[in-house]
């Protein structure tokens, strides 16, 4: 299974702006789809947002539709989360994850992330 490390976490107030990083160890996340996980304390993991190997195809929950952007740099085996007008109820320890290589993406729910990093926090206060 692949490496992940996540960056780009922090404490910000309500309205702001932050760029959630990911780098994987290795090429074959080429060919794997991608995505963020976000954990609150007392919470079960959510699902927040993936993209397609290829970038063509991406999912947001509805939480974060409009505010989120997911992206993807195979060049540089890089993940990324844009994440707009911050609230408090992003706050949460946020992971990025990888399917197996070559999962067709239409296919892909939560349950499908085979490899994972160890998360960065993201704290918005009030």
């Amino acid at each position: 299974q692949m490496q992940l490390v996540e960056s780009g976490g922090g404490l910000v107030q309500a309205g702001a702006s932050l760029r959630l990083s990911c780098a994987a160890s290795d090429r074959t996340a080429i060919g794997s789809n991608m995505g963020w996980f976000r954990q609150a304390p007392g919470k079960e993991r959510e699902y927040v947002a993936a993209i397609a190997w290829n970038g063509y195809m991406t999912y947001y929950v509805d939480s974060v539709k409009g505010r989120f952007t997911i992206s993807r740099n195979n060049t540089s085996n890089m993940l990324y989360l844009q994440m707009n007008s911050l609230n408090p109820e992003d706050t949460a320890l946020y992971y990025c994850a990888a399917t197996r290589p070559w999962v067709p993406f239409a296919t892909v729910g939560a349950g499908e992330y085979v490899s994972w990093g160890r998360g960065t926090q993201v704290t918005v206060s009030s």
